[in-house]
Parts: structure tokens; sequence; C-alpha cells
């Protein structure tokens, strides 16, 4: 240890925290590298020397294409001057120019104006980097003149992206790739899916060796600090608020506050040497259109929407089509620029992959009608109308037919950028450029004119290419024409992706109505296991309490009310799972007076206030603990919550997929005391608001006619005791 950081560790007071420790050996660390422990800039690359024109400004490498210059000057009188790199020994004519600011209308790049002590971001032109180049100079292009350069050292260290691990995969079906630190403030989190079934759950950055309720919320990829929804394979960047670092924390956590569970989460390392957050990195936000994507164009109404920009003869195009996972959108160049027309169309075909459970798209061309293997018309009325809809099933055989530009011999042109699928809709937005090196399977894009554009929905064949397409209209033969290089071109009402509406309804605008209360009777033995708890038509609106996302499953069923007789044994296969340090895997059941169960967590005065029938035992200290828990099965989203679409439990429950832990099930046996109360509740030990209700009746209790009505479909009761029920409620 240097005497520099003997002599700050013994001004620290004696029981300083260790993430303080942490902080000091962090900032003596980037002192040694030669940056301020005030601010951090990145890496010092050195100073300008001035030769003319008063260039002056410390340069420091931010990562591995960009720097910045703090307090840069210059007189601006030079009629050509440039920023300046290149590889050879001295500054020369064989440099190129790095364009300053970086988004410039016309075809050269502006000329350099004066500047007094100014702070300067740089980023290198596309495929250049630091380690390529021997100085930066302030240049005059016309008379090959030096201003003032500062060269690059040889091994200098720069600043880079971390990658860490992928979120622990604790509840709610997270998961995800591996997250990485792209600079101070942004974290890039890969293929994220998470069933958006937790009621107040976050991206939460904290302290300490694990998740906990005291952390820093940090807003989502939208920049909005509400309760997350759900993802299914998005690729999203968040970021820490102003002001805040990544070397603050120990961990980034999907967590449940109000339940205070931690869905997963990555542990951030110490001493992380990544990009300082100077708004080099630029993230994309969801839920609102980009600014530079200004035109939009609808051509299948309700279904696809088409969004797009033109910048330095690059397109970014965003699909956004309701589409099925089976199925694909495509959109792309008509195969005439004098009309609409299929054959010899070059399009992008994007669809959901599930090998690798993400969104993906494709360069696509159609070379002729030869693979049409049928064709049909069908008659539809919609509002009024009368129209009809194409059915043109084709195939591609590597030769002829609507093919993937790689099967033909060609190149795949389009650069997926992001993806993501919620509620029903699915958004890709890919890159290409006007012209390409594929000169057979790929049109030219011309920004100066109108051109005819083709776009469908279809199914997918077996290999996972576009199989027959499908769209409706009101008419045939009309031309789509746009103007790929037009700005403000906006022909829709409303995104497809924010058509979602809040609160009761779901995202057309209907109100939901909760599903029918399940009912179980003339049964003694039961499944308890783990599940989702249906949203908005489920546990919350059928209980009036609030939930975190999970609830218990009895007999396949969602929180089903249990009748059950006095002085009968009951006995219950409990599967809530026994890994008591995971507590969201940790589910012991028990039977209790209390409407919210919860029992382990409580204050031993409430607990007091609590009756247990089963359950819970005691060890010779008096206290509590639970007895009946088992191996983990829980009830999880194929995809995400499908609550809102689906309008029965039924409906929901084919939505679902039951997984279940190795082991060996837990038991509960309970026989009802004589003097039991009416209603009692089957709880969570750990957890509150899990379970539901338990109807203690006499023996012989028969439903009363209107209580069976209001149950028909939802009753559960053995055919034997149908021959029983069913008369007496006829007498009645």
């Amino acid at each position: 240890m240097d005497a520099t950081s003997f002599c700050l560790l013994s001004l620290l007071p004696s029981r300083t925290s260790l993430l303080h420790l942490a902080v000091v050996f962090s900032l003596l660390h980037r002192e040694t590298l030669g940056q301020s422990s005030q601010e951090f800039y990145g890496t010092l690359i050195g100073n300008f020397k001035n030769y003319a024109h008063g260039i002056s400004g410390s340069v420091y490498a931010v990562d591995e294409d960009t720097v910045v210059i703090k307090g840069f000057s210059y007189d601006g009188s030079a009629p050509d001057a440039y920023f300046w790199i290149g590889d050879d020994v001295q500054p020369s004519p064989r440099g190129s120019i790095v364009p300053y600011p970086q988004s410039y209308s016309g075809e050269e790049p502006p000329i350099l104006g004066s500047f007094e002590k100014e702070d300067i971001l740089l980023h290198f032109p596309k495929g250049m980097k630091l380690t390529d180049i021997k100085w930066l100079s302030v240049w005059c292009r016309r008379f090959t003149v030096n201003f003032g350069d500062v060269r690059v050292p040889r091994n200098l260290r720069i600043p880079k992206k971390e990658v860490l691990t992928e979120f622990s995969r604790l509840a709610h079906g997270l998961r995800s790739g591996n997250v990485t630190v792209l600079d101070e403030r942004t974290f890039y989190i890969p293929n994220l899916h998470y069933d958006g079934a937790g009621p107040d759950a976050f991206f939460l950055v904290g302290t300490g060796p694990s998740p906990n309720p005291n952390g820093l919320k940090v807003p989502n990829e939208q920049g909005s600090l509400k309760p997350l929804r759900g993802y299914q394979g998005v690729d999203i960047e968040i970021q820490l608020p102003q002001g805040r670092s990544v070397h603050e924390f120990d961990w980034l956590s999907v967590y449940c506050i109000t339940y205070k569970h931690d869905f997963g989460h990555v542990r951030i390392p110490k001493n992380l040497y990544v990009p300082p957050a100077l708004g080099q990195t630029k993230i994309t936000t969801r839920g609102q259109e980009p600014e530079s994507l200004t035109n939009c164009i609808e051509p299948i109404p309700g279904k696809l929407q088409i969004r797009w920009s033109l910048k330095n003869d690059e397109f970014t195009v965003k699909m956004t089509g309701k589409i099925e996972d089976e199925q694909y959108m495509a959109f792309g160049i008509s195969g005439d620029l004098r009309t609409t027309k299929m054959v010899g169309g070059d399009v992008a075909v994007a669809f959901y992959d599930r090998a690798s459970d993400r969104l993906r798209v494709v360069d696509y061309y159609m070379t002729d009608k030869s693979q049409v293997i049928h064709k049909s018309w069908r008659l539809f009325i919609r509002d009024g109308d009368v129209g009809m809809t194409y059915l043109g099933l084709v195939q591609c055989d590597g030769r002829r037919g609507v093919c993937p530009d790689e099967r033909l011999g060609g190149k795949d042109d389009v650069e997926y950028v992001e993806g993501e699928r919620r509620n029903g809709i699915a958004s890709v937005t890919y890159r290409r450029a006007a012209r390409t090196n594929d000169n057979r399977q790929d049109i030219p894009l011309s920004p100066s004119a109108r051109i005819p554009i083709i776009a469908a929905i279809g199914n997918l064949n077996s290999r996972n290419e576009a199989n027959y397409h499908f769209s409706e209209r009101t008419g045939l033969g009309s031309d789509f024409t746009v103007d790929l290089g037009g700005e403000n071109q906006n022909q829709c009402a409303v995104s497809l992706s924010q058509s979602q509406t809040s609160g009761n309804g779901d995202e057309r605008g209907r109100s939901l109505e909760p599903w029918k209360p399940q009912i179980i009777i003339g049964q003694n033995r039961f499944k308890a296991q783990i599940g989702p708890t249906g949203g908005k038509r489920g546990y919350s609106a059928i209980t009036g309490h609030n939930s975190w996302g999970i609830a218990w499953w009895i007999n396949e069923k969602l929180i089903p009310e249990i009748y059950v007789e006095r002085g009968q044994t009951y006995e219950f296969e409990v599967e809530g799972g026994n890994d008591s340090t995971s507590p969201a895997k940790y589910h012991p059941l028990y039977i209790t007076d209390s409407s919210e169960g919860g029992y382990g967590q409580k204050s031993v005065s409430d607990q007091a206030k609590e009756k247990v029938y089963a359950g819970i035992a005691f060890d010779q200290q008096g206290f509590p603990y639970p007895s009946a828990m088992g191996r983990l099965c829980e009830w999880q989203h194929k995809t995400t919550d499908k609550s809102e679409s689906s309008e029965t439990l039924e409906e929901y429950k084919k939505t679902l997929k039951l997984d279940c832990q190795a082991g060996r099930s837990g038991q509960l046996i309970w026989t009802v005391p004589l003097d039991a109360p009416k209603i009692l509740y089957y709880q969570c030990y750990t957890h509150t608001n899990l379970g539901w209700k338990i109807h203690v009746v006499d023996p012989g209790f028969r439903l009363r006619r209107g209580e069976l009505n209001a149950a028909t479909q939802s009753i559960i009761i053995p055919p034997l005791l149908l021959l029983l029920v069913f008369p007496a409620i006829l007498l009645r």
C-alpha cells in the first residue's frame, strides 16, 4: 500500500462500512489512471500541443471509439479546419475527418468554428477505434497544416463495457441473457423475460449482500417509475438517475417492494472500469416512437404499421404488427417500381423464433410465381363493405419462391436492432443500407422518388420461413406508394404499441369481468400448488385483497372455496416449495382464521391475535415453525400473463404450464374441530394473501339452489355426490 492510500485509510472512522472502503479504493484506482476523484471523464490521453490558432484542451478516452476534450479552445479563423485522426507517424493528409457535431445536414461535415474552453464529445467514424490511430489533430485540409495535436500512447487502458451474469431465476419467470454495464449509468439487459404478475415490482439497485427494499428505483426502458409490466424476450437498456453511478451499488434486482421479494438479481462487481456517462450511450425509449422515426404508414389497417427514417443513406425501419407466435409480418419494396407487385419484391420478414426464444428479421426476395401451390379468394363483409381476401400459398425450394436471400446465394442485408412482444403485438426495428452489395436480391432504395411498397401478414412453415400470406382490403389492385426520403409523413392515428389502456380495461378498452369463483365440495383430498393470481380477473377481483403475484392453486383451480364438514378428516398434498433460503420458492401451507395469513412474518403480538388450526408446530422454546411443506410445483406462464384476454379461468389455464421440482410432496392432515367457525382460510406461512376460504359446515350440508346456480360453471362435485345433491335441491 502506498503512502497516499495509508493516509486516506487512517482518516476513516473505525466503523466505516465496507462500501465506503470500496469507494475509497475505486477513487485511488482512478487517480492512478490520471482522472479526478471528483469527476470521471475516462482515461487521460494527454493535452493538445498548440502550433497555431490557440489550440488547447485535455483529451480523455471515453471508450474505444469516443473521446472527450475538456476545455477545448480554437480561434476558428482557419477556412477548412476539422478534427482529424490517422495512423501515420505525424499528422498528414492521409487522415480522416471526425465530424463535429456528429449530426449535420449536407454531404460534407461542417468546418470547425471558434471554441472557448468548451467540452467536446467526439465519436469516431464507423469502424475506427482508438487502438487504430496514433494522434488526434486540428487540421486544415485546404492548406494541409496541423494547428495542434495530441498523441495516443501505446497500451492505453481504455474504459470498456463489462459483461456480468444473467439475472438469477427466482420467481415470476424472470430470466435474461448476460447483463452488460455500458457505462457508469447504463445497463443493457438482453432477452428479458418476466411474466409481469408482480404487483409492485421495479428495477432496483442497492447495497449489501442481497437485494432489499431499501434500494433505489431505476426507471424502466420507457423512463417510467411505474410497476413493471411483462417482458417476453425483449432487449432493453435502463439508466440510473442523473448523478448516480454503478460504482455505488452491489446489485441490480427485479424486486417487489410491497412484499419484499427478490424475483431475480445480478451482482455488480467492484472496481469496474467502465466508460463515464457523458451522453455517448444512446438508449432507446420504448412505448414512444424514437424522434427519428417520424414517418408512419399502416398498410394493413389495425394490424400492421411501418415507421421509418433515413439518415446517412441508411434506413431504420420499425415493423409493428398484431401477429401470433406462428405468424410473420413483412414489409418491403415492390418488384415493379411502377406498381404494386409481389414478384421480384425485396422485403424484410419479422417473426418470433421459438428455438432461440427471440424475435428475428430476415432479408427475403420473391423470384416468381412458379412456387405458388395454391391460391384462392375469400369473400368477406366488414363494417358494411364487401371485399376479397387473397390467399397465396408459396414455398421456397432454394431456387424459386419466397426465399431468404441467403437461400438464394445472396446476403442478408437487414440488421436487427431490437424487438419486443407484448399483449399480442410484436415490434421489430432493423436497419438496411439504401444501396447494398447484393445486386441480385436487393433493390436500391431511392430517397428522392415515391415507390410502391408491399406488406403482408401470414403463417410460418416448419422451416420458420414465410408460407402463405393473407391481408384484407376492400377493393383490388390499388397501389400503395411512399416517399422513403421524406419526413413527418405520419398516417397512423395511434401507435399499435400504445393502444393499450390502463385501469380495469384490457388493451381494447373492454371492461374486465372477474372470473367466477371456484368451489370444491365433497372431496377429502386436495393438492396445493403455487401459480399466478390471474391479473385483474383473478385473486384481487375475487377476494378484494392485494397480492404479490402468486396464489394457491388447489386441485388445479385458482383459490377455490373449499367446503369441509365438522368432524371429518382431510388431507392436503402440499407442493409449495421447501427451500427456506429462497423466500420466493418457500410456501408452507397452514389453516387459520386469518384472511391474510403470513403467520411467520408477523410480530408476536399479531400472532397472538390469530388462531391456527393446522400446519404449524411449536418447538420446546415455544417458537413456531411450519410443518406442511414439500417440493415446489408451480403453474407458470408459457409466455406473458394472458389473463386479460382469457374470458374464463379454463381459457387462462391453457396459457400456463406446470413445472415441478424434484423431491417429495409435503402432507397436512386435518380433522375439522366440532366447534370450528363457519369460515376459515388456507394460507401461506411465509407470505400474506396467497389463499382463500374454507367453508366449515355440518354433516349432510347441501348447497342451496341459488348458491349452486351462481357457481354452476366452476363447481367441482364428485359424480357420486351429484346423485345425492341434486335430488335434495329439487325437493326444496
